[in-house]
């Protein structure tokens, strides 16, 4: 892993409910497609955890395993070291509420996090956030609308001042938890940590399939270069067909159960 891009996947057999370990594979193509080597590096929950990877990804599951893997993973080993030292960790969903500070496990007790992303997750009374999650960018990280598929029960509280990854255009995100009244809810967690990042989201899909660019600023942060652009006209085409369903209403809350019916019902 010192003469190739090491893409480490943790603990899928934990954490890969949703699909996210799809996101190694865009990482890895991205890098290929501009001559770059790559090595997927999987790590199961009873093998040891690399601290030479330059991206590190945890995915979504239930909450057993969310708590296992975080028991594991400890507040203080070689993730910590591997970010310390200017690796990025790009956890999702289950995987960004146990890189924070505490989430909730079984039952719903307060269980400790990895303490990398600056924010909490907590328990509300508002229901299960399922459907499809439309996020505005924060500007500073140059990227346009985010999308991707969210199913989560807990709302995530960013630090005071603590960096997101944006504002909910459509969906749940953050939830209500993360902002003032009135305003929009955040989505995401960014934190700085040495010459590292961490970076949290909702956002399924996998969320790098779905949002290229996104793939690009992970692999330039872990990277420290820009890298040159790729020719995303498909990827795009798919992109605008999405945002424009979502943004119209028919892949979100109940619209998306009736977009869903409807499609059920003609097949």
């Amino acid at each position: 892993m010192t003469d190739r891009v090491g893409i480490v996947v943790l603990f899928p057999e934990l954490l890969g409910t949703y699909g996210d370990g799809g996101n190694a594979v865009v990482l890895a193509k991205r890098l290929a497609w501009r001559g770059i080597d790559a090595d997927i590096v999987t790590v199961e929950a009873d093998q040891p955890v690399p601290s030479t990877g330059a991206v590190y990804l945890l995915g979504g599951g239930e909450d057993g395993p969310q708590t296992a893997a975080a028991r594991q993973l400890g507040q203080d080993g070689p993730l910590h070291r591997a970010v310390d030292g200017g690796a990025v960790l790009f956890a999702v969903c289950a995987g960004m509420q146990i890189a924070g500070r505490s989430f909730p496990g079984i039952g719903g007790v307060a269980e400790p996090g990895l303490g990398l992303l600056a924010c909490e997750t907590v328990r509300t009374d508002e229901p299960r956030a399922v459907g499809e999650l439309l996020v505005e960018p924060d500007p500073e990280l140059g990227l346009g609308p985010l999308t991707g598929f969210e199913n989560h029960g807990g709302r995530t509280r960013p630090d005071p001042g603590a960096a997101t990854l944006g504002t909910v255009a459509a969906g749940v995100g953050n939830g209500s938890v993360s902002a003032p009244a009135g305003r929009p809810a955040t989505e995401g967690v960014l934190t700085r940590h040495g010459r590292g990042r961490a970076l949290g989201t909702y956002l399924h899909g996998p969320a790098l399939a779905r949002n290229p660019a996104l793939a690009d600023l992970v692999l330039g942060w872990a990277l420290d270069v820009d890298l040159e652009p790729l020719d995303d006209h498909d990827a795009d085409e798919l992109r605008r067909e999405r945002l424009a369903a979502v943004r119209a209403g028919h892949l979100d809350g109940v619209a998306h159960r009736t977009w869903r019916d409807r499609l059920l019902r003609r097949n």
